[in-house]
């Protein structure tokens, strides 16, 4: 392998692996801020308990993956500078902005609040509580929004001008309202509340299977779970199909691959436009990962679907070969988004700054040797991140609630109430 091709494949790596992270914190802390507000306002004490557990037990799956996807993220900095120098001096003054943004909101305004929520159980009102949860979410989406515009600037460069080789931004509104973002991030937040439902479905129903005692909780974790994922899984098709204009619009060679048609034409009018070269990615990757990606996309929105009317029956909750089929379902979201991320940035080959700064170009003077080494040591600590992680919440998971060490200690009285004594059995509104 070139030293492009190695340090490609080590960007593409610790980014999937990364994105795994990315995708279920951004599902779940909605969920979970949805379920710490119903229970802080629920007045009825039995009720109010079992919300209360059922919070600190996502709430702590929630921050398994985010503390430790974090980690993925602070490594993936680095990379910037130690394989894509040429990106730096071309485009800093227009792509480190956004990306610097998005750094100050996730690793610290974020990271401060989730800290917040995390130590203020018993120690803080329950308004400020609750509002530090909902912060979180803010905070995740709006980091998301802005790694998307330094993204959208890689896949359609807008509100800029070139000096001296050197790209420097002019039109700040122009950037932010970037087509190639927006849409995205609305497609990326509904895959994301996708991914979290069918984790919450999937581990609810699990429980179910195996006969547990906490109905009251695991059945209003599975209603919320079902209803969020065929929701948000039904407008996550909707929305990417936004995306199909945005593309021929912007990137006419990725469309012609995704369409099957048009490539030879488009492949002569980069070489008048830019000069001899290749500019056709890898079609096979990009025409086979959108295809992966509808097909569990729809997947998903067929099976959540039928679950909304089998929980009218309560089949989910009675037949456990139902319950294992949407335990099943847990990675398909996780494939699909991925299939996403590979046709959204192998489509764009061989560009880095689309139309401006090749791969090759803003490849780092580094030796082949060098590359070939921190890729085998990146790839090797994100693939023992991830399974830590997953290793983490699956043992969480199957413990329960009762494993759940999240605000453990007695809450004060304007707090939530302490969470002993309730009977797990008492049924519980679902929403």
């Amino acid at each position: 392998m070139s030293a492009a091709d190695l340090a490609r494949l080590q960007f593409a790596a610790t980014t999937s692996v990364h994105w795994l992270f990315v995708i279920l914190t951004m599902g779940l802390v909605p969920m979970v801020a949805f379920m710490h507000t119903r229970a802080a306002y629920t007045r009825d004490p039995a009720t109010r308990a079992v919300r209360e557990r059922m919070t600190r037990f996502w709430g702590q799956l929630y921050v398994i993956n985010y503390a430790v996807g974090i980690v993925t993220g602070l490594v993936m900095e680095f990379q910037f500078g130690l394989s894509w120098s040429g990106l730096s001096k071309f485009a800093g003054n227009v792509f480190g902005a956004p990306l610097a943004l998005e750094t100050l909101i996730a690793f610290f305004a974020e990271s401060t609040f989730l800290g917040m929520w995390i130590f203020g159980w018993g120690r803080m009102r329950r308004g400020v509580h609750v509002a530090l949860i909902w912060l979180v979410a803010l905070t995740a989406y709006a980091s998301a929004f802005w790694i998307l515009v330094a993204n959208g600037f890689l896949q359609h460069p807008v509100g800029y001008e070139v000096r001296d080789g050197v790209a420097y931004l002019t039109d700040f509104g122009a950037l932010v309202t970037n087509a190639n973002a927006l849409v995205a991030l609305g497609h990326i937040a509904l895959a994301a509340l996708t991914t979290g439902g069918v984790f919450v479905a999937g581990i609810s129903a699990w429980h179910f299977a195996k006969g547990t005692r906490e109905t009251a909780l695991f059945r209003s974790s599975l209603r919320l779970g079902v209803w969020v994922s065929m929701l948000s899984s039904f407008f996550v098709i909707i929305v990417g199909n936004l995306q199909i204009p945005v593309i021929e619009r912007t990137q006419p060679m990725k469309a012609a691959l995704l369409d099957g048609s048009g490539v030879a034409e488009e492949q002569a009018r980069l070489v008048a436009q830019h000069g001899p070269g290749d500019y056709v990615p890898w079609q096979g990757w990009v025409k086979n990962s959108m295809d992966l990606m509808s097909i569990l996309g729809n997947t998903v929105s067929t099976i959540t679907f039928i679950a909304v009317f089998l929980l009218l029956k309560d089949l989910l909750v009675r037949k456990r070969w139902l319950a294992y089929l949407m335990t099943a379902i847990i990675p398909l979201p996780f494939i699909a988004s991925v299939g996403g991320w590979v046709v959204r940035e192998i489509g764009r080959q061989p560009w880095l700054v689309y139309g401006e700064l090749s791969v090759d170009d803003a490849l780092s003077n580094v030796s082949r040797g060098s590359l070939a080494v921190s890729c085998t040591l990146f790839i090797a600590i994100f693939v023992a991140l991830a399974a830590v992680n997953w290793t983490l919440i699956t043992r969480f998971a199957r413990r329960g609630p009762d494993g759940a060490q999240l605000g453990a200690g007695d809450p004060l009285a304007d707090d939530l109430p302490g969470a002993g004594g309730a009977d797990e059995k008492q049924p519980v509104p679902a929403f």
